[in-house]
């Protein structure tokens, strides 16, 4: 009987780092998903201090990976997989990386520009989600401007921590797909 064939896998220098950012964020994210909520759907959102600066740093790819790998693997470890809450952080985490892609196309836009429009995307995208997959109530648009504002204060908090350790490693903006050096 023969040997099976296979190929072995190749890892570069980016799946490493993709690994290594999506670890350190999952992390956080658990961490925080102890944390009590002042209010339904609010929190720190401080995973996405390291999704900011990956992007910032390493490029939109990087941060998809980040995002993706974090909201499965947290909805595994935290025990959401495939629940409301998971469904909720999905919708959140994908309008996040479609905030972080506006972000790179607009000239000027800094490390707090990112995570602001990150924070805004993400919050209305989990609001949409909440009203058409769970309550369409029209008592749930109350909590829109509560959410908004703290979509506001947690981003610019968050792209403030992002910048500085972005400042702390030297380095400028990755663009169109290369890593920054």
């Amino acid at each position: 009987m023969a040997a099976p064939r296979y190929r072995p896998l190749q890892s570069d220098r980016d799946d490493l780092r993709i690994a290594t950012l999506a670890a350190l964020a999952l992390a956080i994210h658990v961490a925080e998903a102890a944390l009590p909520s002042p209010l339904p759907g609010v929190k720190p959102g401080l995973a996405n201090i390291i999704t900011v600066t990956a992007c910032w740093l390493y490029g939109w790819r990087v941060a998809a990976w980040i995002t993706v790998l974090r909201i499965v693997a947290g909805g595994i470890l935290v025990g959401t997989l495939l629940s409301p809450t998971f469904f909720l952080s999905l919708a959140g985490g994908l309008g996040a990386l479609g905030g972080l892609a506006l972000a790179r196309a607009l000239p000027g836009t800094g490390p707090v520009g990112y995570s602001l429009l990150a924070a805004l995307a993400h919050m209305g995208a989990q609001f949409t989600a909440a009203w058409w997959l769970f309550i369409p109530h029209p008592g749930l648009w109350l909590l829109l401007p509560p959410l908004m504002t703290a979509a506001i204060v947690f981003g610019v908090l968050n792209g403030i921590m992002a910048q500085a350790m972005i400042r702390e490693l030297g380095s400028q903006p990755a663009r169109d797909g290369h890593e920054a050096t």
